[in-house]
């Protein structure tokens, strides 16, 4: 029985927003494709009549996964840039870290992507430097240090492992869990604010009998 290309469209939708649900539960490795289509409401045939394979479907799981993250990232805005002081205390929150399903994907997959195929990591890497450019972005505006790129990379890699360090310790020790998180919130403002200790001082003087080189500057 043939269908609509409305209908197919739709569960080509269903299947990867349950792919991307399950993944970030249980792990691309810990999910079938027969579990995948039960989630979204169709037979297993259905799901390879969209997609060639499970790894196909998984780039495009995640992809969508990334979306759902950089629409919660830009939902807000302060001055014309992103609320990313708002986006921190969410990303950072006890109820983010429980939500596996709906949440970041970079965080959820972490641990597992390296193992997947170079597509995968393609686009992990490009969700990666999506959020670190925008946290970039906030902390020149902060004139928060000399290297925003690096300065935001710091605090993107830090939000993630926060947030897997957090959820690995949260059944035997949710106080330390809570501890990490709200430790890492506090860290993070530092960071982007240039007002951790020793940012934004000068370099100090050379020794005598050195030169700095040339371009060398207190502000790099």
């Amino acid at each position: 029985m043939r269908i609509s290309k409305e209908k197919a469209a739709e569960n080509r939708t269903a299947l990867i927003r349950a792919a991307s649900k399950l993944f970030r539960e249980r792990g691309i490795d810990g999910v079938g494709v027969a579990e995948i289509s039960k989630e979204a409401g169709l037979t297993h045939g259905a799901l390879y009549a969209h997609f060639k394979s499970k790894e196909e479907l998984a780039l495009e799981a995640l992809s969508y996964g990334l979306e759902q993250n950089n629409a919660r990232m830009y939902a807000s805005t302060v001055g014309g840039m992103p609320d990313l002081a708002g986006f921190l205390d969410h990303y950072l929150s006890l109820e983010s870290r429980d939500d596996y399903g709906n949440r970041c994907p970079i965080a959820a997959s972490a641990s597992e992507i390296g193992r997947q195929d170079k597509a995968l990591s393609a686009r992990f890497a490009e969700g990666y430097l999506v959020m670190a450019r925008a946290f970039e972005r906030q902390i020149a505006e902060n004139g928060a240090g000399s290297d925003a790129l690096a300065r935001g990379m710091l605090v993107v890699t830090a939000m993630i492992g926060s947030v897997t360090v957090a959820r690995g310790v949260a059944k035997a020790n949710p106080v330390l869990s809570e501890q990490v998180l709200k430790a890492a919130r506090r860290v993070l403002d530092e960071l982007m604010l240039g007002t951790e200790d020793g940012a934004g001082a000068p370099p100090p003087p050379p020794a005598a009998g050195q030169h700095r080189r040339a371009g060398d500057n207190s502000n790099h």
